[in-house]
């Protein structure tokens, strides 16, 4: 009886290992179907007038797009990065973890991480374009994706904090610092690796993002942004747009555009993590 219960485990663990590998054999077609899919379309369409040409109804450029997801990534990352940052050290540090209050905010922080895009684009357009009057603008814009990515960025930094181990405070407080410079020259060094992640990884998700822009910065394509408070478009905006204006071959060279920047941005935020990391070996 035992033998047949054995040969029955272990005939139930090597069905679910082989779904197992089914299951990633399935996700890894499908990833590379998709990419094949847009660098076969895109790729031989992307050239320096594309990239950096000035804009013509024959010759569409992305050089409005580029410069406004630039803009867009200073603004939010300006903004979402310091408060997000010291939330995270508040809720953290200085804080009882038990506290029902402090089980409200995290609930709130989660909340506010699952909430669709295009709700972040109706708050944004509702108060920063009509009520603040900012119309539509690229200032506008990064402050809603400012808003959107405020709780990845707490969540991601807060682990990072919660990380650390109490051992470092303690010895830390033990020769004399204060809370703050154990903040500062100790607790934050240590966390680095996961700081700077998830700052890469917000970066990544404002450059994707469309539903919320489409709603607060206008999308005027054809156009170089003067400044933050000009109209303007994103590579994903650029996606939509030249894709439902009859511009199929921009569209996939935009896609290629959008889908290496976010490629690069995941990479070096691996790498950045792996080298915090290594020096935060060191310095333990």
């Amino acid at each position: 009886m035992k033998k047949n219960a054995h040969k029955r485990q272990i005939l139930k663990f090597a069905v679910l290992k082989n779904i197992t590998r089914a299951a990633l054999l399935v996700s890894l077609i499908a990833l590379v179907s998709v990419v094949a899919f847009i660098l076969i379309r895109g790729l031989p369409h992307i050239n320096m007038q594309l990239l950096f040409g000035e804009y013509t109804s024959r010759s569409p450029s992305l050089l409005p797009a580029i410069t406004g997801t630039l803009y867009i990534i200073v603004i939010s990352i300006l903004i979402a990065a310091p408060i997000g940052i010291g939330s995270a050290i508040y809720l953290t540090e200085y804080t009882n973890s038990k506290s029902r209050l402090i089980r409200i905010v995290r609930i709130a922080v989660e909340t506010l991480a699952g909430i669709p895009s295009i709700v972040y684009g109706i708050f944004g357009y509702l108060v920063f374009v009509v009520a603040l009057g900012f119309r539509y603008s690229l200032i506008g814009g990064g402050m809603t994706l400012a808003i959107m990515i405020l709780p990845v960025i707490v969540r991601s930094t807060e682990e990072s904090l919660l990380a650390v181990p109490l051992a470092l405070r303690e010895g830390s407080f033990a020769l004399g610092s204060s809370k703050v410079r154990t903040i500062f020259s100790v607790v934050l060094p240590c966390a680095a690796s996961g700081i700077v992640t998830s700052l890469i990884l917000a970066i990544g998700r404002v450059i994707s993002e469309s539903a919320a822009l489409l709603m607060t910065i206008g999308m005027v394509v054809n156009k170089v942004p003067e400044n933050f408070a000009s109209p303007g478009t994103s590579l994903a905006l650029n996606v939509y747009y030249f894709g439902s204006h009859g511009y199929p071959e921009e569209a996939a060279a935009t896609a290629v555009v959008l889908l290496v920047l976010v490629m690069s941005i995941n990479i070096l935020a691996t790498a950045l993590g792996k080298f915090f990391g290594k020096g935060e070996l060191a310095h333990g």
